[in-house]
């Protein structure tokens, strides 16, 4: 038993360092990028009071979906997605070699969220493009809010859960603040202009979606301790929130263009791939 567990995860290492995988996250982060331009682009409109489409990723797919060769972009999108999804499992499994204790799990942790995250723009990129994901994103999210506040104790798992989300986001701002956000990155993707540049888009990208996520763990936090799940919501719902404070525009308006970063950002990353 010993020596199969040995042989899974050489075999999961080499397929970690493969050029093929390296392909296979590159092509997954242009994608990632491009799904957060298009959001961008949804609250941008929405930061001038015209906007249509919810600002969300299920908002993105469904405004890509209107595109041109729309249905084709759709199964790009989730087959990027799960590349990506992959690849964070497989780091979660093999990598990390050199951490241990609450580092070792917290970084094993990382990863697995990221790779739900992942997993969740496919599934909803395949929901679209099938016809099965024409609905609301946000009513969904409510009534699961409701269902999980029926449980014994649900309001405080929800609470629970915001806080998660709100950890989240906190660790994208200490990232973007700190040197790890460049983790990925090759050299010549940090130096001269054109790398300095991108680690500054990398800083800005990082805090401001850490920011509007941390909102989104804010309303499920207030959703469970006023134990009203229509308090409860996601990044449309997040944004609308922003833009109904004062300056609430200008605000949204720099919230977008903090995600267009962090969308650019990851075609940098995709260019100059450091795994």
């Amino acid at each position: 038993m010993a020596d199969m567990a040995d042989k899974a995860d050489d075999v999961g290492r080499k397929v970690d360092h493969s050029d093929g995988l390296d392909h296979a996250v590159r092509f997954g982060m242009v994608v990632f990028g491009l799904v957060h331009l298009v959001i961008a682009w949804l609250a941008l409109r929405l930061s001038f009071g015209n906007g249509s489409q919810e600002a969300s990723g299920t908002g993105a797919l469904r405004e890509l979906a209107q595109q041109p060769f729309g249905a084709v972009l759709l199964w790009l999108v989730a087959a990027g997605m799960t590349l990506l999804v992959v690849w964070r499992l497989l780091e979660a499994a093999v990598s990390h070699r050199h951490d241990d204790g609450v580092t070792l799990w917290r970084e094993r942790a990382v990863d697995v969220l990221s790779a739900v995250i992942y997993g969740a723009i496919a599934v909803s990129a395949v929901s679209v493009v099938t016809g099965s994901g024409s609905g609301g994103g946000s009513s969904t999210e409510d009534t699961m809010s409701a269902k999980v506040m029926q449980w014994p104790g649900g309001q405080w798992l929800v609470a629970a859960v915001g806080l998660g989300i709100i950890g989240y986001g906190a660790t994208l701002v200490v990232r973007g603040l700190g040197e790890s956000v460049t983790e990925y990155l090759q050299t010549q993707g940090q130096t001269g202009v054109d790398g300095r540049s991108y680690v500054l888009l990398g800083r800005v990208g990082h805090v401001a979606k850490g920011v509007v996520i941390g909102l989104v763990g804010g309303l499920f936090v207030f959703a469970g301790l006023t134990h009203d799940p229509s308090d409860s919501g996601g990044l449309d719902e997040a944004l609308t929130t922003v833009l109904g404070q004062p300056f609430g525009p200008y605000l949204l308006a720099t919230m977008a263009l903090g995600i267009a970063a962090y969308g650019v950002f990851c075609f940098a990353c995709a260019r100059h791939l450091d795994r």
